[in-house]
């Protein structure tokens, strides 16, 4: 279980919140929720119920289609904020997406009011939120960009890159993150394996060749 203490550590600027003004938050009620993978944190069209800090676990932020579809917006782990929550809190208007536990995880989440009392009360409270929703925007400019201008296969490359030897993912666990049909990815995939460059496996992938996924990534080759 998480102490005041730990949570100031992952989001140092608490620690400039008046001391007996958090405590009292925390005495209050304003406890930790222990939150199951593949619970539901939020959906589109209903009100903010507070600013939501991730103390453990990861939450899956992304938007749905009426055929179904999903597209990743981005990923929140510790330390780190919500922007959909975010502009919620700022607009007063309804939440404009979905977010789902990946894994066990906590949250503690801030009171509206109270989230609202502390942005113009405590500047580097403010600071932190502020500088984390831009670069939360920068990350959805990112994607764009790579929807808009990046073959399928380079984008595909970069998802792979970057976590060790061997991905655990399923098909339709990337084509979420990349916005597109399973069947895009299968196909892909599959001719990655052909190419030597991937092992396929359930819900495995093992990097055979990342410096040519790299290649592919950077669009020096095709896939």
């Amino acid at each position: 279980m998480q102490t005041l203490t730990d949570i100031q550590v992952l989001y140092p600027a608490l620690s400039a919140v008046p001391a007996l003004e958090l405590e009292a938050e925390w005495a209050a009620g304003g406890t930790v929720m222990q939150v199951p993978r593949g619970a539901q944190l939020f959906a589109p069209g209903v009100s903010c119920g507070g600013f939501p800090l991730v103390l453990a676990g990861e939450a899956r932020v992304f938007r749905m289609a009426p055929t179904g579809r999903q597209l990743e917006m981005y990923r929140l782990t510790p330390g780190e904020v919500c922007l959909v929550s975010s502009a919620s809190l700022f607009s007063g208007e309804a939440l404009s997406a979905h977010a789902e536990m990946q894994t066990n995880g906590a949250l503690w989440m801030i009171r509206p009011d109270l989230f609202e009392n502390w942005l113009q009360r405590v500047p580097a409270f403010r600071q932190f939120v502020l500088g984390q929703f831009a670069a939360r925007m920068a990350d959805l400019t990112a994607l764009i960009d790579a929807l808009a201008f990046h073959r399928l296969d380079q984008r595909l490359a970069q998802a792979l890159l970057g976590q060790g030897p061997r991905v655990l993912s399923t098909h339709q666990q990337l084509a979420d993150r990349l916005g597109t049909a399973r069947e895009m990815v299968t196909r892909l995939l599959k001719r990655f394996e052909s190419a030597g460059w991937v092992g396929l496996s359930r819900e495995k992938i093992d990097i055979l060749q990342p410096a040519v996924l790299r290649q592919v990534a950077a669009g020096e080759i095709a896939g």
